[in-house]
């Protein structure tokens, strides 16, 4: 059996013993019947919000664009100080210290300020996004530079690199399967970072699913927590994964 196979199989016997529970309290009222909700009638949700509505299409392109923006602003400036870090004892014993230390608050108690400075705007929650996903990229850049086997270094030393070739041509390229894993703790921070924000900013998946919640409308919560961990499998499976067997592959790193 296939894995693939597997996973629809359990997904499937997940959601049959979900909705059987669901009309069994329809039925004899165990929970309040409009807080218990029905994963077929979710799926409904889904099909209306976006094509008929079209809330939840809205509500997705404005959380992908925030998300597109605040990784690839967060992958940028956590690898940057990453080899700043890597390469400088310096900045390792006084910014290594700081992006330790912040590394350590939550993303989402910057909110509060973010939304201070930026005058409550959508800035503000990109703001957030990016430092959900620019510490993890940083402190693994940075051990991806500190974990470059010496031997390489004495090569390249050797071949008369001097520090700059060293740092672009030797620790960089070495560094990559480090990066990549900072890129996936990244997207996976920065995306939850998202989340949080939009529950109490304005537009995107988090503002539509408090929305929902206001209104009582326990299936469309259930709707958007469903986009919401889809693009997680997506991102996962078909992203990174793919993206790490051919690095892992390229580096002579696979099993």
């Amino acid at each position: 059996m296939t894995s693939i196979v597997r996973r629809l199989l359990f997904f499937t016997v997940l959601i049959t013993i979900w909705e059987t529970t669901y009309r069994v309290n329809q039925e004899l009222a165990f929970w309040s019947t409009n807080m218990f909700p029905s994963p077929l009638l979710s799926v409904k949700q889904l099909y209306t919000g976006f094509f008929e509505t079209g809330i939840l299409t809205v509500a997705l392109t404005e959380s992908m664009q925030r998300i597109a923006i605040g990784f690839t602003l967060a992958v940028i400036i956590g690898s940057i100080l990453g080899i700043l870090i890597g390469t400088s004892k310096l900045a390792d014993e006084t910014l290594g210290t700081l992006v330790i230390a912040l590394q350590s608050v939550p993303s989402i108690v910057w909110l509060p300020l973010a939304l201070v400075m930026f005058h409550g705007g959508a800035a503000a929650i990109l703001f957030v996004v990016v430092l959900g996903g620019t510490w993890p990229m940083t402190m693994n850049m940075r051990m991806g530079i500190k974990n470059v086997q010496p031997i390489l270094i004495r090569a390249a030393r050797t071949m008369g690199y001097n520090r700059t070739e060293l740092i672009w041509k030797v620790m960089i390229p070495a560094s990559i399967p480090s990066a990549l894993t900072g890129a996936r703790l990244a997207w996976a921070f920065a995306w939850r970072a998202l989340m949080a924000a939009e529950l109490i900013g304005r537009g995107g998946l988090g503002r539509t699913l408090m929305d929902a919640r206001d209104f009582f409308n326990m299936e469309m919560v259930i709707a958007i927590m469903i986009i919401i961990s889809v693009i997680g499998l997506v991102m996962e499976y078909f992203v990174f994964s793919k993206i790490e067997k051919r690095v892992l592959s390229r580096w002579g790193l696979a099993k």
